[in-house]
């Protein structure tokens, strides 16, 4: 579902952010990225869909070329990613139900979207993606009105909007009430098994990625420090992902 050969993103001035990564994910995995500050997950992540511009390397989605893309290539593979984002990226004078209907705008014509018109089907597919994170009852709520739980779960219905192959979330709960971070994580868990869907989720929390990913990538400095499953994620592993004396 995902090929990374080579990633090498050297940002301005002079900081390389990522060391030539090769990685290969499946369909239907469910792929915690772990590592400290500054070791490479966000960047990785916005790679894949081109929100970072690597500086070298080849990346594929669902078959298709993510590098080297022009413009309307690159439009057309972003509808196969959804995007979830650590600070929800809502407008919040907008209702949950629009928020969600911009997870459409790939797929209609730019000037009527403009003025809120999306076709009956497109409407309806919003309204399940807010029932499907149990948001349905409040579609008509802007989206300042919500708490940080309920405008993630709304960014997430966003993604699903588009009937995406693959979803990317960068940190979804690092926003959140600790408290909140399973009912998000569980939300995310039933979207990958119940739809099969490719995730790939950057976390800071060891103890989450441990409960739900089904495969972790650790980064270290803009390399990969461990690739395997939680089962093989030893005390050893962890310093090499964090170093020596750290806790994640």
């Amino acid at each position: 579902m995902i090929e990374v050969t080579g990633l090498r993103v050297v940002l301005p001035p002079s900081t390389v952010a990522l060391h030539g990564v090769d990685l290969s994910i499946e369909r239907g995995e469910f792929v915690v990225v772990l590592g400290r500050s500054g070791a490479g997950k966000t960047t990785f992540l916005r790679c894949l869909n081109r929100l970072v511009d690597p500086t070298a390397g080849t990346i594929k989605v669902a078959g298709r070329a993510v590098t080297g893309a022009g413009a309307p290539a690159v439009r057309g593979v972003r509808r196969q990613i959804g995007m979830v984002f650590q600070q929800f990226n809502l407008v919040r004078r907008a209702s949950a139900l629009d928020n969600v209907l911009a997870g459409r705008l790939g797929y209609v014509p730019p000037v009527p979207s403009l003025f809120g018109s999306f076709p009956r089907a497109d409407r309806e597919r919003a309204r399940a993606c807010l029932d499907q994170v149990g948001l349905g009852h409040l579609a008509a709520r802007r989206a300042d009105t919500l708490s940080g739980g309920e405008q993630q779960r709304v960014a997430i219905a966003r993604a699903l909007a588009q009937r995406p192959a693959v979803i990317l979330a960068d940190e979804p709960t690092a926003s959140l009430d600790p408290a909140l971070t399973s009912s998000i994580m569980d939300i995310l868990k039933a979207i990958n098994v119940e739809q099969g869907l490719t995730l790939v989720v950057s976390q800071h929390q060891l103890e989450t990625a441990l409960a739900y990913a089904t495969r972790i990538v650790g980064f270290r400095e803009g390399r990969i420090a461990f690739d395997g499953p939680p089962a093989a994620l030893t005390p050893t592993v962890v310093r090499a992902i964090y170093g020596e004396g750290e806790t994640p």
